[in-house]
């Protein structure tokens, strides 16, 4: 065998091994922007949802005005919000304000009971289980993306081309929630 034959074939190998890594690189960082719009999907829908809830409680607690002002500009804020990090700080503030508005809800019995506020409020639960579900597949594919980055030696193509870390989507409050003591009493 001649060694310039030899030389082809290694560089042929090597030709077709950075094609596989890169395809492979291109394929995650789709995943990893499909699962974002998945997230956005339905961050959009929940906005939607917003305005006919509170409206829904205002009809019962017109005085409560402070709590409306705070879901509307939490929900403003959070739909202006861009990458994940400001999203999920956006959606932290949403999540805190919805709570007043819940409690607030949770003070007028006749609004509880009715149909238009019950099915808004099953329709948002639904809504964050989505949310929720959205954002463990997001958080999937940015972890898996961001492990082929990173490791030697699709790092190297990774560097060549401009694949870049991506941002995980974690809550902040979410995630002070789930680390504090829990209280428990009897």
């Amino acid at each position: 065998m001649s060694l310039t034959w030899i030389f082809s074939v290694a560089a042929a190998l090597v030709v077709v091994w950075f094609i596989l890594a890169y395809n492979s690189l291109v394929r995650r960082r789709t995943r990893v922007d499909e699962g974002w719009a998945d997230i956005d999907v339905q961050l959009k829908r929940r906005y939607d949802l917003i305005p006919n809830l509170v409206e829904t409680v205002k009809g019962y607690a017109a005085h409560e005005s402070q709590v409306f002002e705070r879901v509307t500009s939490a929900r403003a804020a959070a739909m202006g919000a861009q990458s994940p990090q400001q999203k999920a700080a956006a959606e932290g503030m949403l999540a805190g304000a919805l709570k007043s508005l819940f409690a607030v809800a949770e003070a007028y019995p006749q609004l509880r009971a009715a149909e238009n506020f019950t099915r808004l409020q099953q329709d948002l639960a639904d809504t964050e289980d989505k949310i929720q579900a959205s954002r463990r597949f997001y958080n999937g594919v940015v972890r898996d993306y961001n492990i082929a980055t990173q490791v030697f030696p699709t790092s190297i193509v990774a560097g060549l081309f401009g694949f870049t870390k991506r941002e995980f989507f974690e809550i902040e409050e979410e995630r002070a929630e789930e680390r504090s003591p829990v209280k428990v009493s009897f």
